[in-house]
């Protein structure tokens, strides 16, 4: 690993793993936590044996490689049928009896999947046999369950369906999904899921309710759609479109404008994710940990529990800083392994909101910032907004405007009780904060040019995800310092975390 100025590094392990933390206030909780019951007392889940995903996913699953394929014929194959100057009945019967031989046979291997696939919960784990030719089967233990997330796509809320899908500590293809299954269904599993997670107790029969929430942050479609338009894509559209007109001016022809087609359907591709992903975006907080529900065409409920947040960004783009509003990111273990759209959605805890909805959601987050007397939104806004020594951040060096000549007086790092915050940018601010008990490990960065000019960078490992926090450009003795001291931290923090299942009593 090296920075932008050479290479050159030393990597210390924090000798930490995700852990959980308190559970966040709520107004009311569950009837079992208040009655304080043991662990054990009573049965989280019946156990009913294997069962089997709901008779139609064999359905869904086929539809979806018939519609690919229909993109791929679109794009590629329909012209060479064009050029094999075939008779009209004949072009349509290929076409139309290719794509029923795909389907059919795609609905076949399908309904075998269907039938090889079979799943079990019980109090510890959630199971999943799946596979035709290799056979699968796998184990997600519920006391490493990072965050479990309900997806209704479009064509299975025609249907009633659901998919269940569950984030575990253990990288990329950690995630377990069982799509699909009925909605009622689906909703008491992932009750029963988080429930179990948590070391709540129901008696064996008894049904799985969902724990009480309180709304915290809803975001107003007409603020997402501005949030949009002053975001960078609109500056890609502005420098799209002014380079249209020059081409046009200088070549008289609109012809070599055909090339610019596939960068057009980007960004338009790019302005419809961003606007389906935030439809309808509201964060609430429930025993459960922070719930969040989003999503136009397919809709998805989340839930992270507590502590499974294990790095957090604040970020605020150019044109969003006359309206004040912040964007907030999280790496969640299990999230990392996604693809890079399907990532982006799922680790997005705020996609625009103020300063005040900001306070509302790390209240939830991050709970405690470790800053005793200080206000935490105080603490906060210095890493968002200030510079230099502002909020007690130790800063970069002034040597190190000639290696960040624009945004070094924003570069620095302050260290409370509980979390470690860096920030950074001018044109693009963001802070980052990592709880001691979440840095993974600790590097230090030394190029040539940062060796000369006495610089060292400072970087904490987290979980795989849009969140890498580093602190560049440091005096050498400040960044050897920091990166002894925080190693200690965070391996105290761990050590003194709370238990995986944050509902239970130790014994």
């Amino acid at each position: 690993m090296s920075t932008g100025t050479g290479t050159g590094d030393a990597a210390v392990p924090a000798d930490v793993a995700p852990a959980a933390e308190a559970v966040p206030a709520v107004d009311a909780v569950p009837a079992e936590v208040a009655a304080g019951l043991e662990p054990g007392a009573r049965e989280v889940l019946t156990d009913p044996g294997w069962k089997r995903l709901h008779p139609v996913t064999p359905v869904l699953r086929a539809w979806k490689i018939v519609a690919v394929a229909l993109v791929v014929l679109a794009q590629q194959g329909l012209d060479n049928l064009l050029q094999a100057r075939l008779p009209g009945w004949v072009l349509l019967l290929v076409v139309v009896g290719g794509l029923a031989a795909l389907a059919l046979v795609t609905a076949v291997y399908s309904a075998v999947a269907w039938r090889r696939t079979r799943y079990r919960i019980d109090a510890d784990a959630v199971h999943i046999e799946q596979g035709v030719l290799w056979r699968q089967q796998r184990r997600a233990q519920l006391d490493r369950l990072q965050a479990v997330d309900l997806v209704r796509p479009l064509l299975g809320r025609l249907f009633g369906l659901a998919e269940l899908r569950l984030e575990v500590a253990g990288g990329a293809g950690s995630k377990i999904s069982l799509a699909y299954l009925k909605e009622e269904e689906a909703q008491v599993v992932r009750n029963a899921l988080l429930a179990a997670a948590a070391g709540v107790r129901f008696a064996e029969g008894e049904p799985v309710v969902e724990a009480p929430q309180r709304a915290v942050v809803e975001v107003p479609i007409p603020r997402l759609l501005l949030s949009t338009l002053l975001s960078g894509l609109t500056i890609a559209v502005v420098v799209v479109a002014v380079g249209c007109v020059v081409t046009i001016v200088l070549t008289g022809e609109v012809a070599p404008l055909a090339g610019l087609a596939p960068g057009v359907l980007g960004l338009a591709a790019a302005f419809w994710n961003r606007f389906n992903h935030g439809f309808g975006f509201s964060v609430a907080e429930s025993p459960d940990g922070l719930r969040l529900k989003h999503g136009l065409l397919e809709q998805r409920s989340q839930t992270v529990p507590p502590g499974r947040v294990q790095a957090l960004r604040i970020s605020q783009p150019l044109l969003w800083r006359r309206v004040d509003w912040w964007r907030v990111h999280v790496n969640v273990a299990g999230y990392g392994g996604e693809s890079g759209e399907e990532s982006a959605d799922c680790t997005v805890v705020l996609p625009v909101g103020t300063r005040d909805e900001l306070a509302r959601v790390l209240a939830i987050v991050l709970p405690d910032l470790g800053t005793g007397e200080e206000s935490p939104l105080d603490v906060v806004s210095s890493g968002l907004t200030g510079r230099g020594t502002d909020g007690g951040f130790t800063p970069a060096p002034r040597a190190s405007r000639r290696l960040d000549p624009v945004s070094w007086r924003r570069h620095g790092f302050r260290v409370t009780d509980r979390a470690f915050l860096a920030r950074s940018g001018r044109v693009l601010r963001s802070l980052d904060v990592v709880p001691h008990e979440r840095t993974q490990s600790l590097a230090l960065h030394q190029g040539p040019l940062q060796r000369r000019l006495g610089l060292a960078s400072v970087a904490l490992h987290s979980t795989p995800g849009p969140v890498s926090p580093r602190v560049d450009h440091l005096a050498a003795g400040v960044a050897a310092a920091l990166l002894a001291e925080q190693a200690v931290r965070a391996r105290a923090a761990r050590a003194a975390a709370g238990p995986e299942r944050w509902m239970a009593r130790e014994s």
